[in-house]
């Protein structure tokens, strides 16, 4: 595939915000805008494929920094259901048509901005916690990652929910799971074509962007206002996504 100058811009920028969320500016926000992004300028299957090895790649740096923070309790109860929808999601993404796909990627983006927006009011909810509840947020997860690499929100709304999680077990916890499903997803994404690595091949030094991103995440969490960070994320994000379901 010849890679347009446009192309190259788009993927760096998607490296980078990668990098970032990696790095804890945004938390999964600017991940979640990756594939929208991408969409717009590639097919959306291509989009989604193109944007695993750059979050492979992150994985690494982030199993790194929080390797053995994570808590396996709910590793244990949510990853089983996870391998499977992460496997559905896989096959579902390599037979939807591209236009029925870019608006299934916006509608699921858009899920993921009101969740974002809701977020704080989950933990004042009166929950009961349920043995189902973590397979069924693993199952979601891995689907929605697979298809759209939108799988933050149920995810993170089942973790957040428990009282025992504390904000270093849950960014491990979170991290363990997400590579363990993005590695899971590369033989069918390789076999059906939709992760082209010869784009990356012309672009190396996109990778560069990565633990660059994840520096200045680190470090510009204790320096700038994350919260409006977060905000024009978020806002970037609603307007791709109402783009992607209307075109």
């Amino acid at each position: 595939m010849i890679v347009t100058t446009e192309i190259v811009f788009v993927l760096a920028l998607a490296a980078f915000m990668i990098g970032l969320s990696k790095g804890g500016l945004g938390g999964p926000v600017p991940v979640a805008l990756t594939a929208p992004l991408l969409s717009l300028v590639l097919p959306p299957a291509q989009a989604v494929g193109i944007v695993l090895p750059l979050l492979l790649f992150a994985d690494a740096f982030a199993l790194y920094f929080y390797w053995q923070t994570w808590d396996m309790r709910y590793i244990r109860a949510m990853l089983p259901l996870g391998v499977i929808g992460a496997l559905a999601g896989t096959a579902l993404l390599v037979t939807l048509p591209g236009a029925v796909l870019g608006r299934v990627i916006g509608v699921l983006t858009l899920i993921a901005v009101v969740y974002r927006v809701m977020q704080p009011r989950l933990k004042a909810l009166a929950y009961q916690p349920r043995r189902w509840h973590g397979p069924a947020a693993g199952g979601l997860s891995g689907f929605a990652s697979a298809l759209a690499n939108a799988g933050a929100p149920p995810f993170t709304a089942y973790l957040l929910m428990q009282p025992s999680m504390t904000p270093l077990s849950f960014i491990g916890t979170t991290t363990l799971f997400f590579a363990v499903i993005n590695a899971l997803k590369v033989p069918g994404y390789l076999a059906s074509g939709v992760t082209d690595l010869s784009m990356l091949a012309q672009t190396p030094l996109v990778l560069v962007l990565i633990p660059l991103g994840v520096w200045l995440g680190r470090a510009a969490v204790q320096r700038m206002n994350a919260r409006l960070f977060e905000q024009i994320m978020l806002t970037a994000l609603f307007i791709i996504s109402l783009y992607l379901i209307v075109r």
